[in-house]
């Protein structure tokens, strides 16, 4: 089979797929809590059951546990999932045992360009290249369905209640290049009810915009940090669209970063959480609290000693439980993500404040110096339109992209004194201006701050 015949035959099973399930998804939104709890209970025993009777790294832990009167509330008893150990276990993480991660490597490398199914069954994708440890998942394709579902059902929602046709509405989406990461794989299997138009984050600017102008979306979804930098393109009259939504996705939406693409596109900008591990969350235009998808997974906020966090306190991680995808089970799995959490909706679902990852933190033996230390400085530069911070021993390295004047001396001194305002013994600071920040080759993301452990 040719990588196109390949492609088109994922592409037609994922929207027969999309078509079949997003009716149900548009109606879990009117779920009451009791409805919720309920849903959460059966899936969560159906998802402990098959893990324990099907992958053998599950069945070790969940053995001697009653499965079937397994509630939420027990989920504490059961032991945290690190990305490192389910890579180092692949392959007995899985619960199809046709499958291994030599295989999932191999059907990965092939499918950077077109996608295809792994065992004409199987959707892979890879995470985390960008930012930190690489972690690849698999999940059946309607599995990967109930995750954009999940991900365009607010979306759909508002356009039916307004009475606007959601199909008729081109959605460009300046992301990830490559299909094996979960950006691009949507804009290449989703036909509707939403167009998805690939936009690669990772082309030169100058690109992006002649593409957007030719294209002139009514619907704009894309980084943070690019869409940034098209606020720059669109307020220099080089960029020339009028999307009535912009949706913010997959990275940190800082509060400068808003006003700028609210101020340049005129419409208040939707912030989105989408993990590739299938954790969702949107929040209302404008807002920056999400609600959160947990039909889909079930979420602890914790303490560094997996402890749950009150209301409005700032959690160190997050365990996700994946109600969804039996392939490759997800039960109580850590992300470093920092959310903060607001209370409840109604409805129970999850809402929170997304504050960032644990690993932008850096750390000076006692001193923790967060990313707001360095931001809170930035705000303050209008010439600056993008930067990227690394830890050193004993202070930061910045690269700076300025369009104007840049003063790196005062730079400098105001990012010496709000590092010494937090603790920073005689903090060391160095600038370096540079005509752009360097993007993964495949997502297009930015990791604006990198520890000094990552080198």
């Amino acid at each position: 089979m040719t990588a196109s015949i390949a492609s088109d035959r994922l592409r037609t099973r994922a929207n027969a797929e999309r078509a079949a399930r997003l009716p149900e998804h548009l109606q879990r939104l009117g779920w009451d809590r009791a409805r919720l709890d309920a849903h959460q209970r059966v899936q969560l025993r159906r998802l402990l059951v098959h893990a324990a009777e099907n992958a053998p790294f599950h069945a070790r832990r969940l053995a001697g546990i009653c499965l079937e009167q397994f509630e939420v509330s027990d989920l504490p008893r059961l032991p945290v999932m690190t990305k490192g150990e389910m890579m180092a276990d692949f392959d007995d993480v899985v619960s199809d045992r046709r499958l291994n991660r030599r295989t999932v490597e191999e059907h990965l490398a092939a499918s950077k360009i077109e996608p295809s199914l792994l065992l004409d069954e199987y959707v892979c994708l890879a995470s985390g290249g960008s930012s930190g440890q690489r972690g690849v998942f698999v999940q059946t394709v309607g599995s990967y369905m109930d995750f954009m579902a999940s991900l365009i059902r607010p979306r759909v929602a508002r356009s039916l209640a307004s009475g606007t046709e959601p199909s008729g509405i081109v959605t460009a989406l300046v992301a990830a290049a490559s299909p094996i990461h979960s950006t691009a794989l949507a804009a290449a299997t989703m036909s509707g009810p939403v167009q998805l138009v690939p936009v690669p984050a990772t082309r030169p600017l100058p690109e992006v915009v002649d593409r957007l102008n030719a294209l002139q979306p009514g619907a704009l979804v894309g980084y943070p940090s690019m869409l940034a930098q098209l606020a720059a393109e669109q307020r220099a009259d080089r960029l020339s669209i009028a999307p009535g939504a912009v949706t913010a996705t997959s990275e940190l939406l800082t509060e400068e970063d808003g006003a700028a693409i609210r101020a340049a596109f005129g419409v208040p900008v939707i912030d989105q959480f989408a993990s590739t591990e299938g954790l969702v969350g949107h929040s209302d235009p404008g807002d920056s609290v999400l609600t959160f998808a947990t039909d889909m997974c079930i979420v602890e906020l914790v303490d560094a000693d997996n402890e749950p966090v009150p209301v409005e306190t700032a959690a160190d991680k997050v365990l996700l439980t994946n109600l969804h995808n039996l392939t490759q089970p997800l039960i109580r799995y850590e992300l470093t993500d920092r959310f903060v959490r607001h209370p409840d909706d109604p409805s129970g679902k999850l809402r929170a404040i997304v504050a960032g990852r644990a690993d932008s933190v850096f750390r000076y033996g006692n001193v923790a110096i967060h990313p707001l230390t360095v931001r809170s400085v930035m705000v303050g530069m209008p010439t600056i339109s993008e930067y990227q911070v690394r830890q050193t021993e004993r202070g930061v390295a910045i690269d700076v992209v300025a369009h104007g004047q840049l003063d790196p001396t005062a730079l400098g001194d105001a990012l010496r004194q709000s590092l010494a305002r937090c603790g920073l013994d005689a903090p060391e600071v160095t600038v370096r201006s540079v005509t752009s920040i360097e993007r993964h080759a495949e997502t297009g993301k930015v990791r604006r701050f990198i520890p000094l452990a990552s080198g």
